[in-house]
């Protein structure tokens, strides 16, 4: 038996032009559904897919990746039942409306998580709740001043300005 990695590559048209990619590995930690489902996902979220644009079928998608209809149905199914996605029979996956909220609520996941460490380490270090507190908003109005600066700047870089 040869034990070689193999990977798959599916790349979709998105309704704005742009290709988004699905790659799938046999050799991943992750079993195939859930790659394909977090790719999708992560689509969804930082906007490549927008509310209401179709997916491939689940039959072009496993035929494009080689694999089980059953493993992209499987994919699409966590999908829809996390409320990104839904899927009409005879019509096609078309990405959820509602997905702006899912997002939310998964952003909110993450920066709790980074709060719990930050906090951990506050406190371990003897800095008080008003102090970090006091942190964060600097940070927070630093990072807001910088991108303010870079959209004041027109997006140009150094390179481009000087030509």
């Amino acid at each position: 038996y040869c034990n070689h990695r193999i990977i798959q590559l599916i790349q979709y048209r998105t309704v704005r032009g742009e290709n988004l990619e699905i790659v799938v590995s046999n050799k991943a930690s992750q079993p195939l559904y859930e790659q394909i489902a977090s790719q999708v996902k992560a689509a969804i979220m930082s906007g490549e897919l927008s509310a209401g644009e179709a997916l491939p079928s689940v039959r072009a998608m496993a035929k494009s990746l080689h694999i089980s209809i059953l493993t992209v149905q499987k994919a699409y199914g966590c999908l829809q039942d996390d409320g990104f996605i839904e899927i009409t029979a005879g019509k096609g996956c078309y990405v959820s409306a509602q997905n702006q909220d899912f997002y939310l609520e998964e952003q909110q996941k993450r920066i709790e998580e980074k709060f719990a460490e930050a906090i951990e380490i506050a406190r371990t270090s003897g800095i008080s709740l008003d102090k970090l507190t006091e942190l964060l908003t600097l940070m927070y109005q630093e990072i807001n001043r910088e991108e303010k600066c870079k959209e004041d700047e027109g997006g140009e870089s150094e390179d481009t300005a000087h030509e």
